[in-house]
């Protein structure tokens, strides 16, 4: 009983890294319709940012250090702001490009962020304090860590937030619109070019959720979010690139089955993961391409 339920635990562990990054890769997909494969950098600059603040805080104000839950919440605001900008800057001047031009843009602002990130940071492992204790609970015999507990709260706060904001707001509305129809979409008033990069900014943002509330167990360095990226994407196939709750149960599902095949697969399940993933998107892809939430477009003849 204790290595399954380890082993359960270990799957939310991984799988709620998974299903954050995941769901902000939702997020872009929904705004251009292509994967943004620069996702996980850009989580992984959050995280700099937020331990940039936390330890040297914002020196033209005066401000020696911050508090982790303000870094947080700081990085998250930058984060929204860095992915309007790279939007506007950048993709609008591409968006009736072919979608493997945007899937080479985004893949040059992986190699960009990532080498940026270890010029202005360096490339050693960095520790993050954070404010809830170090020591995990023990339940049935099993360990989890409040890192777990935490970032699952954040998580599904999070998806309680994007399931608001798209069922009961304006701005809800447009992206919708945007996203689904943009020549529809201007004629009723709509600013597509604000509501693309609002939809960028919103993925940086739940991005930064995932790469600020990850690194103190993966280790905060420029390559955290390399092989955390191919299983979030194996999630949100597996969920459903259109939906955000898809994103989420996908990449808990990617995390538990990771979790379960290296408890009871040992020591192959382990070292066979990134196969596993490639090999679940790919099945995927094949058998049901819209995911286990996803819906087929609906092309009026």
């Amino acid at each position: 009983m204790r290595p399954f339920l380890q082993a359960i635990f270990d799957g939310l562990a991984s799988g709620a890294i998974y299903a954050a990054l995941a769901l902000a890769l939702i997020m872009v997909h929904r705004a251009t319709n292509i994967p943004n494969f620069a996702q996980g950098e850009l989580a992984m600059l959050s995280a700099f940012v937020a331990w940039e603040l936390q330890n040297r805080g914002f020196r033209p104000f005066g401000i020696d250090s911050m508090p982790w839950v303000v870094a947080f919440i700081m990085a998250i605001l930058i984060s929204f702001v860095i992915g309007f900008v790279i939007e506007r800057a950048i993709i609008r001047w591409v968006e009736a490009a072919p979608p493997l031009t945007l899937i080479i843009i985004t893949l040059g602002l992986f190699f960009v962020v990532n080498s940026g990130a270890g010029q202005m940071f360096g490339t050693v492992t960095k520790i993050v304090q954070t404010p809830w204790p170090t020591s995990p609970l023990q339940v049935g015999g099993a360990i989890i860590s409040w890192d777990t507990i935490v970032l699952v709260a954040v998580l599904c706060a999070a998806l309680g937030l994007v399931f608001a904001l798209f069922r009961y707001t304006k701005l809800g509305l447009g992206l919708r619109g945007a996203s689904m129809n943009a020549p529809s979409a201007k004629l009723v008033g709509i600013s597509v070019g604000t509501m693309l990069g609002v939809g960028w900014g919103l993925a940086c943002a739940l991005g930064a959720i995932a790469g600020t509330m990850s690194a103190q167990t993966l280790g905060l360095q420029p390559n955290i979010m390399g092989s955390v990226l191919v299983f979030a994407f194996a999630g949100a196939v597996l969920g459903g690139l259109d939906s955000p709750v898809g994103a989420v149960v996908g990449g808990l599902t990617v995390g538990l089955l990771q979790a379960f095949l290296s408890t009871y697969w040992h020591p192959y399940g382990n070292s066979l993961s990134l196969v596993i993933a490639f090999g679940l998107i790919a099945v995927v892809l094949l058998l049901r391409p819209n995911g286990i939430f996803g819906r087929p477009p609906v092309v009026r003849v």
